[in-house]
């Protein structure tokens, strides 16, 4: 019996490979063997760089950081340190863009760094909890029109809020 090849399957196989190649240059791009390496070559460099670019953009993030803090007197490790000390819960990306963008919002965090203990003292006088002081509000009645009307009806004793509520139910509003 003779054999069995799959020819098409390997030659879409091909141009597939061949297609990543295009914009590559001389045999690169159509020599299926150079393409196949520089296409395969040039995918682990995607692979590796991923991960390259979130350091570089760190890094760029603690120079921007660090060069905004030095305006205000301070180095970047003893504004880190006073930063996570004050709890705050900005990270570098979010701090290097308040840096470049807007440096009063930077001064302010700064400011609030440095000196924790001024303004703790104007927090503590503010309530801590305000939640306690508002109304929750009420959750609605989530059950269907049916079957409260439907409860109404066959109930013999009826409350007045079920009277109410089945009563406003039917009035709708003129347009």
């Amino acid at each position: 019996m003779p054999r069995s090849v799959n020819h098409v399957a390997s030659r879409a196989r091909r141009k597939k490979i061949l297609s990543f190649a295009k914009g590559y240059w001389g045999r690169r791009k159509n020599v299926w063997t150079v393409a196949k390496n520089a296409v395969e070559k040039g995918w682990t460099y995607a692979y590796r760089d991923r991960k390259t670019k979130k350091r570089n953009f760190r890094g760029l993030w603690i120079q921007r950081i660090n060069a905004a803090t030095r305006t205000y007197g301070m180095s970047y490790s003893k504004f880190m340190d006073l930063f996570h000390k004050a709890d705050l819960q900005l990270n570098r990306k979010v701090l290097a863009d308040l840096a470049m963008n807007h440096p009063d919002t930077f001064k302010a965090v700064v400011e609030y760094v440095s000196n924790p203990s001024s303004t703790k003292k104007s927090a503590s006088k503010t309530p801590k909890k305000v939640a306690d002081n508002l109304e929750v509000p009420k959750k609605k009645n989530t059950s269907k029109k049916v079957s409260t009307t439907a409860a109404a009806e066959t109930s013999p004793i009826v409350n007045d809020e079920t009277a109410s509520n089945n009563a406003t139910d039917d009035i709708k509003p003129e347009e």
